[in-house]
């Protein structure tokens, strides 16, 4: 049976076959490194009525690993990126929009009749990009936190080539 080809089909299967690819190989990734006692000695038996000091818990844990800062520099050219492409994919949909041509995103859809409603969309998807990613580093999911925007740049930028190749 012949059946019509569907980009909005094709982008969402492909989109979720990717989401579901990168998310279970991170989940794999997230491992937590079992603690190990770094200095570990046992006392002889001594008869002697003298005790030895008691030793620092600090010298039986291990180092805590580094966190970085939610805003470093990673993260600040991650978010520019996820803003530039949101704006690229503002203007390549309204531009299409205003030839006469239909948004395919059905989340969008709504918005696209109004061009203040299509930028506070655009906005918000931008903020939440962000904010996913804030949750992310907060609760120590810190590879997770980067591919947030990873994520949303790759769809982003197949949404401007798709629209600038089916003006």
């Amino acid at each position: 049976m012949l059946t019509k080809y569907s980009p909005l089909k094709w982008r969402a299967q492909s989109a979720c076959l990717a989401i579901t690819f990168i998310f279970s190989s991170l989940a794999v990734a997230q491992t937590v490194p079992q603690p190990t006692l770094i200095s570990y000695e046992t006392v002889a038996y001594k008869t002697s009525a003298a005790v030895e000091p008691i030793r620092s818990s600090d010298s039986f844990l291990p180092e805590a690993p580094s966190q970085h800062k939610f805003l470093d520099r990673k993260n600040r050219l991650l978010f520019a990126t996820v803003a530039i492409f949101s704006a690229g994919d503002f203007a390549v949909t309204r531009m299409n929009l205003a030839n006469g041509g239909r948004e395919l995103n059905p989340l969008v859809r709504p918005f696209a009749g109004s061009t203040p409603a299509l930028a506070a969309n655009f906005v918000g998807q931008t903020a939440g990009v962000v904010a996913i990613s804030y949750l992310l580093h907060k609760t120590g999911h810190h590879r997770l936190e980067r591919m947030a925007p990873a994520v949303n740049i790759a769809s982003s930028a197949f949404a401007v080539a798709y629209g600038l190749s089916h003006r």
